[in-house]
């Protein structure tokens, strides 16, 4: 069996995060395995704390995943402190981790930014460049590549000003205000791909983006290549929305078991 792992926060409500990864990755036929970044106390309303664990923990968390179970592939989620972020790269460098896809976590889809300046500084410098690939927001791709992004053309050429800046492939990702959910894939040596979305009339959209890189991570982990990773991973995002599950008061969950089937199914 292929092994991904996923190094993240936790969202006690399931839908995000690395309890978003885990089921994923499972819905994908691999192994799943966790580091935790992060406790927090959220659900479909919101997160009202957060409790980081030290960069010592999360180091012995990951020495004891590399030297056991070795991982096919790793996907990264939120870090919000540069201690946390230097930890992963260093472990990610020491043990030649391959097939990385970094989600990188810094600006919500309404434009707040989430992690400090310090960090997004290490992650630029320590952990983007050791990626495969990388999968931002409109926001983030505007950070990365300190440009303002406002159509298709912008997204092109702010994919390439990254990939070059950062040296890995970039998924940028629309929606938002540009498009419905059409995703640019930029590979140097490479015409840029685009994988036009299914638009689902679904707002129970929490844990998308954990999803996405989730199952590109798991894709990656089978040993198919990029361009075929990131069309799997959107076909499976596309059936877990359309799937229509309602659970929660705000932004729910999607149902990421949409396709597991067999004698426990009911």
């Amino acid at each position: 069996m292929y092994t991904a792992l996923t190094i993240a926060g936790s969202d006690s409500s399931g839908g995000a995060g690395i309890q978003a990864d885990i089921k994923t990755m499972t819905a994908n036929r691999v192994y799943a395995m966790s580091a935790i970044t992060a406790l927090t106390a959220q659900n479909t309303t919101g997160v009202t704390d957060i409790m980081e664990v030290t960069p010592k923990f999360l180091a012995e968390q990951l020495d004891s995943i590399f030297t056991d179970i070795y991982p096919d592939a790793i996907k990264t989620g939120m870090v919000s402190s540069s201690e946390l972020i230097e930890t992963i790269a260093e472990k990610l460098t020491e043990y030649h981790a391959k097939n990385i896809v970094v989600d990188p976590v810094m600006v919500a889809t309404s434009g707040a930014r989430l992690i400090s300046e310090d960090a997004i500084s290490v992650l630029k410098s320590k952990l983007l460049p050791l990626a495969t690939v990388i999968t931002p927001n409109i926001p983030e791709a505007e950070v990365l590549s300190e440009m303002e992004i406002k159509s298709e053309a912008d997204m092109e050429k702010a994919a390439e000003l990254i990939c070059e800046k950062f040296d890995c492939a970039v998924l940028l990702k629309g929606g938002h205000q540009l498009n419905d959910a059409n995703d640019l894939l930029f590979q140097k040596g490479k015409a840029p791909v685009w994988f036009h979305g299914k638009r689902i009339d679904n707002s129970n959209t929490h844990g998308t983006g954990c999803t996405l890189s989730s199952a590109i991570a798991s894709n990656l982990a089978k040993g198919r290549d990029l361009e075929t990773s990131v069309k799997y991973a959107k076909n499976y995002i596309s059936g877990a929305l359309a799937a229509m599950l309602d659970l929660g008061k705000g932004s729910g969950p999607m149902n990421h078991a949409f396709a597991v089937k067999g004698e426990y199914e009911g």
